[in-house]
C-alpha cells in the first residue's frame, strides 16, 4: 500500500523512513514528522509514533487540497516554513524541487535561575525539555550557509569520495570551522 501522504507506494528508506501500518493507516516515518498540523505526543505507543490517527487523517484530508509546486499531484503535506509562502510539497519531492527540511531530533532545554534568596543567587537552574519543530523551506526561502567558501579545484566529498565541483551550490556543503571540509548535499542529509 501507498503511504497515505507523499502517496507512494516505494519510496527511498533514507529520504522518507520506514513505512508503517497500523489503525488502517500506512505511512512513511519521515512524511508523518514533517506534515503540517501533526503534533507528535510524548507517548509514542499511542497512534503511530505518537500521533493521533483522527490528526493524520485530518492531515491527510487538508492535504488533498493542497498540490506540489514540483510534481504538481494534490497531497502535498510540507508547506514552506516561510509565513507569506503558500508552496506547498511532498516529502520525495523536496530533493528534486530545490528544498530544504530540517528535522531535529532531540531536546532543548530552556533554562531559568530560580527566583533571588537572601544569600543571592542560587546556583541551581531549572530545565524544561522541549522538542524543536521539524521545518521545511521551499528553494526561495531555504537558508542558506553563510560560509564565505569555495572548494578548491579536485575536491572531494567527505563521504562518498566524489568531486564536489569548483564552486558553491545548494548541492554541496562546507564545514563552518575549517572551511576545507566539503559534502554533498544529498550524501550528508
Amino acid at each position: 500500500p501507498a503511504c497515505m501522504l507523499c502517496r507512494r507506494a516505494e519510496a527511498d528508506p533514507d529520504i522518507c523512513g520506514r513505512k508503517l501500518q497500523k489503525h488502517g493507516l500506512c505511512f512513511h516515518e519521515f512524511c508523518l514528522f514533517f506534515a503540517n498540523g501533526l503534533c507528535q505526543h510524548r507517548v509514542e505507543e499511542l497512534g503511530l509514533l505518537g500521533f493521533l490517527p483522527e490528526d493524520i487523517r485530518r492531515t491527510v484530508d487538508w492535504a488533498a487540497q493542497k498540490h506540489c509546486f514540483v510534481c504538481g499531484e494534490s497531497g502535498a503535506t510540507i508547506t514552506c516554513w516561510e509565513m507569506s509562502c503558500e508552496r506547498s510539497f511532498h516529502l520525495p519531492c523536496a530533493m528534486e524541487g530545490g528544498c530544504v527540511t530540517q528535522f531535529f531530533f532531540q531536546y532543548r532545554y530552556l533554562f531559568s535561575l530560580p527566583p533571588p534568596t537572601r544569600k543571592g543567587l542560587s546556583m541551581s537552574h531549572r530545565t524544561r525539555p522541549f522538542l524543536l519543530p521539524p521545518r521545511s523551506f521551499c528553494w526561495e526561502h531555504r537558508p542558506e550557509q553563510a560560509v564565505e567558501a569555495a572548494p578548491e579545484e579536485n575536491t572531494t566529498c567527505l563521504i562518498c569520495l566524489e568531486p564536489v565541483g569548483d564552486k558553491k551550490t545548494h548541492g554541496i556543503l562546507v564545514c563552518p570551522a575549517c572551511k576545507h571540509a566539503w559534502c554533498h548535499r544529498g550524501c550528508i542529509q
